[in-house]
């Protein structure tokens, strides 16, 4: 194979080039992540203090403190990668830190879909009082697992060759 074909069908960078590229794409992904669970967990912390919340049920003030603990988890994840650079830049271990943030990231992702899957229940709860609540919330967390984690892992099962 020439390395013409070889840059073609490959990336041709050392350990750091690479991690420089992960690391680069990691953190524009946490944007988009980390705003979704910013705006959440800021409206939620509002909640508190609205007259509504005297007026709720027990069942759903624990519903809301789960929520917002659950906020709180998913923010500190997923903004752990930026801490996490910015303490061990210039320390030459780039690579293990790109797999640690990826590590923060994911789980930030799956504390996430414990957020909205909680928020989403508690504001339907009390919204409407209906049976059909669990339903449909479950619905949207189907959709929710089908986005961020069956569709990306059929991707990587079905186009990746190792």
């Amino acid at each position: 194979m020439t390395q013409e074909e070889d840059r073609r069908t490959g990336r041709d960078e050392s350990e750091d080039e690479r991690a420089d590229r992960m690391w680069g794409e990691l953190i524009q992904e946490v944007r988009v992540a980390q705003t979704g669970v910013q705006i959440l967990f800021g409206f939620l912390l509002t909640v508190v203090f609205t007259p509504k919340y005297a007026q709720l049920e027990h069942a759903n003030q624990v519903l809301y403190l789960v929520t917002v603990v659950l906020g709180a988890t998913a923010t500190g994840a997923l903004i752990g990668p930026v801490s996490l650079h910015r303490l061990v830049s210039g320390r030459s271990v780039k690579p293990q830190a790109v797999r640690w943030a990826s590590r923060l990231t994911f789980v930030g992702l799956v504390l996430l879909l414990a957020t909205m899957t909680s928020a989403l229940l508690l504001v339907l709860r009390v919204a409407t009082h209906d049976a059909y609540v669990p339903w449909l919330v479950a619905g949207v967390v189907t959709w929710y697992l089908l986005c961020w984690f069956v569709l990306p892992l059929w991707a990587r099962h079905r186009y990746t060759t190792r």
